[in-house]
């Protein structure tokens, strides 16, 4: 059973958790992420592992409202329990000084890149960060960003804040401009990573992708998260989540990421309305 400490709404479909877990954050190093379950009765879900406190052995957790137990965890609130937590899980992130450095996170993931930008700077890279959001409303961890980026650009897909248009968009520009990174990573939507992976290829720059794919048991023994690197057959949960973009063969973890669309749908119109979601209680 894991606490929860603290909840904060940062948009509309995203919250963010503080949740008892001191194991997991002596241990936790950017890039790991946890496997969850709110119940005994609940499916298990991945998520990054945004920070954490080794002092109060807490965890950070930012979950976007997409499916029935994201949708469930929208309605947990501080003082309720989460029955499981699992991690921390994955490979961590390859931190070393490469020099300049542009972390590109949209939508959500900028949750999953602001770990990676802060270590990365810690370790004494000029970071340079790009986050993106649909409008100003779904717009996260902005101060945080700030706090580790010694250059941060800001879009969005309205203009309402920062730029008007998509991160690829930023990215491209300052490409054109005479800074010349020495290494990009980039988390969010998998068209969007595709997208970044595409530009930093015809411009040379070695980039790494974080990638989302369907997980269940989070050590390799299930295989939901197989994906194709370089022609060879990864785990995302054991060899990842991170890999090299440019070899990620993103056209088929797409449309493995869309299979099950219909049924997530279904769950949500079926089940999320009439639970409560208090730990112990069925799902």
């Amino acid at each position: 059973m894991h606490l929860i400490h603290h909840k904060k709404q940062l948009s509309p479909n995203i919250s963010l958790f503080e949740i008892d877990a001191p194991l997991i954050a002596k241990k936790h190093q950017a890039g790991n992420f946890v496997i969850l379950r709110i119940n005994e009765f609940g499916e298990r879900i991945p998520l990054t592992i945004v920070d954490s406190n080794k002092e109060n052995g807490r965890i950070t957790l930012i979950v976007q409202s997409i499916g029935k137990t994201t949708e469930m965890m929208k309605n947990l609130e501080t003082g309720d329990f989460i029955k499981d937590l699992v991690g921390p899980l994955g490979e961590a992130t390859p931190i070393t000084n490469y020099g300049t450095v542009v972390c590109v996170g949209g939508g959500v993931g900028t949750a999953v890149i602001y770990p990676l930008a802060k270590a990365l700077k810690d370790a004494g890279n000029k970071v340079i960060s790009i986050t993106g959001a649909q409008n100003a409303a779904a717009v996260i961890l902005e101060d945080e960003m700030h706090s580790c980026s010694d250059e941060l650009i800001l879009t969005t897909d309205d203009g309402s804040t920062g730029k008007k248009g998509f991160v690829t968009h930023a990215l491209s520009e300052l490409l054109k401009s005479e800074i010349k990174p020495d290494y990009v990573f980039t988390t969010g939507p998998l068209g969007m990573m595709k997208a970044v992976s595409e530009l930093t290829k015809s411009w040379k720059i070695p980039t790494m992708a974080s990638l989302n794919p369907i997980m269940m048991d989070g050590t390799g023994m299930c295989g939901a998260c197989r994906v194709t690197v370089g022609n060879e057959l990864k785990f995302a949960c054991v060899d990842g989540p991170e890999f090299d973009a440019h070899a990620i063969d993103f056209d088929e973890l797409i449309t493995r990421n869309g299979n099950y669309k219909k049924i997530e749908k279904k769950a949500v119109k079926n089940g999320v309305s009439k639970v409560t979601c208090k730990t112990g209680v069925p799902a």
